[in-house]
């Protein structure tokens, strides 16, 4: 097919969240675009923790809460402190009026997204998977296919965070076991009335948890869990270099962490339905890679672009592939698809929460990942111990007990390591609120 014929404005790759984001964007400016998902249909090979935040989604798809498949509106948020065979639970609940966020199931809201861009017409094309960029005199012209080569003024790459395509031009580099973290999650079934019961909801509530410890004690590895309609949704994200220094099996660690005190008794007699593992981008700041190139934009998983502290990645993708698709927007009104043209991204991500809060969260990574032991397993360990003392009652003086949790505590570890320890917190602080 001539060149020409086979051309449109803008190419994105992927449909996810934030290349659907990216597409529907340019296609509202009345431009013409394709968008290729490799899987099935989109959402049919994306997996995440289980939430997507509304107000995000409301800028692309402002009547989305009237008619995407949504599970519960979140309104409770717990973080459960797991010991051995103890727990310490921290709960905020409220009733918003608008919703913060809500669980969904990813294969069915990002085929409803993908619908409804294709109503704002966007080209979408399924089953077919990108091989290469076609490059001419520096610039990116198209993409080459299994099938054929589809030419454009601008290509958007949201492939994910292995993100093939961007390292081929060399807009990013190899990742390293401790950039990413390998996550596996779980879809046990259980009846709406039993999840309403065990997790004190009503038909419409969900709830949030997000878990610490447990098996991952001294790991830089959390869990959660996610109420939908019909089943809970529980899983785990651990760095690969902790699964490769200490020879684990992630799904072995969800086995342990599913049968903790504290867990278990709210999957009891569930049914495994789905299990999926992900990788998840863990570098932060650090690592965002190059997001532009002549005719060439990168967002989502692939600019690296998650919020690992906030559990926040959904938002960034779909707000990252907002702003490549105006940026594309305005280029094509000037016909101007240089590198320079397309660093407005660049500025328009830098004048947005992304990257605001990835450069607030800079060091948190490289903070905890120094004393990772201490501050996720050490002092988790003695909140829970401090709990049990607390709430005993043995006919022992509370002064007594105190004085013992405080000499057990100085004795088992050096003040030389607290103060490490203390002087880690207060540089991690001054990185997050001064500098």
């Amino acid at each position: 097919m001539d060149r020409e014929e086979n051309k449109v404005d803008v190419i994105v790759v992927g449909g996810g969240p934030a290349g659907i984001s990216c597409a529907v964007t340019v296609a509202r400016a009345g431009k013409k675009v394709v968008l290729i998902e490799r899987g099935k249909f989109c959402g049919s090979k994306n997996v995440f923790g289980g939430a997507i935040y509304a107000q995000p989604t409301r800028e692309i798809f402002p009547d989305f809460e009237k008619n995407a498949p949504l599970e519960r509106k979140t309104v409770e948020h717990k973080y459960a402190l797991l010991g051995q065979d103890d727990a310490t639970v921290i709960s905020y609940k409220k009733k918003h009026e608008d919703a913060v966020s809500y669980s969904v199931v990813r294969g069915k809201f990002d085929r409803w997204m993908a619908e409804e861009a294709e109503k704002e017409g966007v080209i979408l094309v399924e089953e077919t998977v990108v091989k290469d960029l076609i490059v001419k005199d520096g610039c990116v012209v198209g993409v080459r296919t299994e099938l054929e080569d589809y030419y454009c003024d601008i290509t958007v790459l949201a492939d994910g965070v292995n993100s093939l395509l961007a390292k081929q031009i060399g807009l990013r580099s190899d990742l390293k076991p401790q950039d990413v973290a390998l996550s596996v999650k779980e879809v046990i079934k259980l009846s709406p009335e039993v999840i309403n019961e065990r997790f004190h909801l009503n038909s419409d509530e969900g709830c949030i948890y997000e878990i610490f410890g447990g098996p991952m004690l001294g790991m830089l590895g959390l869990g959660f869990m996610y109420t939908n309609k019909e089943s809970v949704s529980i899983g785990l994200g651990i760095t690969l270099s902790e699964l490769i220094e200490n020879g684990l099996r992630p799904y072995e660690l969800l086995d342990k962490m599913k049968q903790h005190p504290e867990i278990a008794p709210l999957i009891k007699d569930g049914e495994l339905v789905e299990y999926s593992a992900h990788l998840i981008p863990e570098g932060g700041f650090k690592k965002v890679p190059v997001v532009f190139g002549a005719g060439v934009m990168v967002c989502g998983d692939a600019a690296m672009f998650v919020n690992n502290l906030h559990w926040e990645g959904t938002n960034l993708a779909m707000i990252s592939g907002k702003l490549a698709g105006e940026t594309a927007v305005i280029a094509l009104g000037r016909r101007d698809f240089s590198e320079h043209a397309l660093s407005k991204y660049q500025q328009e991500l830098e004048d947005s929460f992304i990257m605001k809060d990835l450069r607030t969260y800079k060091d948190l990574m490289s903070g905890i990942g120094e004393r990772a032991s201490e501050f996720l397993g050490y002092y988790p360990e003695k909140i829970n111990s401090f709990f049990e003392m607390f709430t005993s009652v043995d006919s022992v003086p509370k002064r007594e007990k105190y004085r013992s949790f405080i000499k057990a505590f100085l004795s088992e570890r050096k003040l030389s390591e607290l103060f490490k320890d203390f002087w880690s917190v207060v540089k991690l602080l001054w990185s997050i609120l001064i500098k």
